[in-house]
């Protein structure tokens, strides 16, 4: 898995670095911004997916455990899953600025 990690890092990097290695003025050298908007709202809508999964399963593997306890633990679950949600649009904001520069 840490390996998986490590080229997915170097192989978005490698996506962005082209426009650095072969700065030239007459040809534009957006495409580095597309890129970084692109990845930027994919990465983030893929976290917020997988913690949104995760917080909604250990919500309901707590409530299944212990049905009593289903108001005490969906208020905080709510609220998590806003907060996550959030980072996701945060992303989405970025990226529409991101794209303005282009």
């Amino acid at each position: 898995m840490r390996n998986m990690m490590a080229f997915a890092f170097l192989a978005a990097l490698g996506a962005l670095l082209p426009d650095v290695a072969f700065a030239q003025e007459a040809a534009g050298g957006a495409g580095g911004i597309g890129v970084g908007a692109g990845l930027a709202i994919g990465l983030a809508v893929v976290g917020a997916g997988i913690g949104q999964g995760l917080a909604a399963a250990n919500a309901v593997q707590g409530i299944a455990r212990n049905p009593g306890a289903a108001g005490a633990v969906q208020g905080p679950m709510i609220i998590g899953l806003a907060l996550i949600e959030s980072l996701a649009l945060f992303a989405f904001v970025i990226a529409f600025f991101l794209q303005g520069k282009i």
